[in-house]
């Protein structure tokens, strides 16, 4: 099967690129999820198989059932380390920017990554890519960052090379951006690449444990108040939406990464098409940070974009507002309401 992502002459300047390069950084974006971190860590161990030292970073804390992944203690996060960041990005010469399509998706590191005189390569997934790079390997119709990476460690010819170290992140990246390989992840492809990654003895069951099934009470007990009182159906336009509160986050105890996954659930209601939830940010007033995740043919990008400040993948995208949460379901609202026809 033939799985190639880069002409020729890419797979050559990569090559270059590399060779030359002295000083390595790998970065994924805010609030780094399953595929940032799975893609920069497999991303980091072949660097290391071609005889490079990179460094992983990443604008803030992950969450907790990320933290088993290997070499993920060797991650240095920007918010705690700015100042050791900041010298580094002025000392890298070249800089892979990984899961994100815009420099703004690093939010507080924006601006020491884009003064950086370091070159850049950018390996993403998201469609309409803005950063400033000497080569950018786009791909939007990839289920996830982690599978582009798999596709240029294997055109390079590296994946014999490649360990546990390699296949298990690649394999959580491409798991946790496709929801467990239940949407945007129908092409025959993915599953060559897994029954790969499967020859480095990787346990993809115990992959799937340490990430789903790895919550705390307080985090089934969230999840729990919300779906009973905080969600609210509209069964005529097959759509449903909740909020979490500041308030009810310290209620339930909650750490990074317990709202993970709670938009995925209503899509369990027979018929639904859209699910939206509303967080607010833990510390900053007046942000909301929106969720959406579709079935079929309903494009999330669509109504992120156009109500949400944002962006993402046709079943599944993200954006955030600035106001209120009561100001934030009024948006919700007008947004079904603008794409009735489609969802109805």
């Amino acid at each position: 099967m033939n799985i190639n992502v880069l002409s020729e002459n890419q797979l050559a300047q990569l090559s270059q690129l590399i060779s030359s390069a002295q000083s390595i950084l790998v970065v994924g974006h805010v609030s780094p999820d399953g595929d940032a971190i799975g893609s920069c860590l497999g991303w980091a161990e072949y660097l290391r198989c071609k005889g490079k030292d990179p460094v992983v970073v990443v604008p803030d804390q992950y969450p907790d059932f990320l933290t088993w992944l290997p070499n993920n203690e060797k991650i240095v996060r920007y918010d705690r380390r700015k100042e050791t960041v900041e010298l580094m990005m002025k000392t890298a010469d070249l800089i892979f920017c990984l899961d994100f399509n815009t420099s703004s998706r690093v939010r507080d590191m924006e601006q020491v990554l884009v003064s950086s005189p370091a070159k850049k390569v950018m390996i993403d997934h998201h469609p309409s890519p803005d950063v400033d790079t000497v080569l950018c390997i786009s791909h939007p119709e990839m289920s996830s960052t982690s599978e582009l990476v798999f596709r240029i460690v294997w055109q390079a010819g590296a994946f014999e090379a490649m360990g546990k170290h390699f296949a298990v992140p690649i394999y959580c990246g491409m798991m946790t951006d496709t929801g467990g390989f239940t949407f945007n992840s129908s092409q025959p492809e993915i599953y060559f690449i897994i029954s790969q990654l499967l020859t480095k003895h990787i346990d993809k069951d115990k992959i799937y444990r340490n990430v789903y099934n790895n919550y705390s009470t307080d985090r089934m007990r969230l999840m729990g108040y919300v779906m009973y009182e905080k969600l609210v159906v509209d069964e005529k336009r097959h759509a449903a939406y909740f909020t979490l509160t500041r308030d009810d986050m310290r209620r339930f105890h909650y750490i990074k990464g317990d709202a993970e996954g709670l938009v995925n659930i209503p899509q369990q209601i027979k018929g639904l098409k859209l699910s939206i939830s509303l967080r607010e940010d833990t510390e900053k007033e007046n942000l909301i940070w929106v969720s959406l995740r579709s079935v079929d043919n309903f494009s999330c990008t669509a109504m992120a974009q156009r109500f949400f400040n944002g962006g993402g993948h046709l079943n599944a995208s993200g954006g955030r507002l600035n106001c209120s949460m009561d100001e934030a379901v009024e948006v919700v609202r007008k947004a079904i309401d603008f794409y009735e026809d489609e969802l109805k």
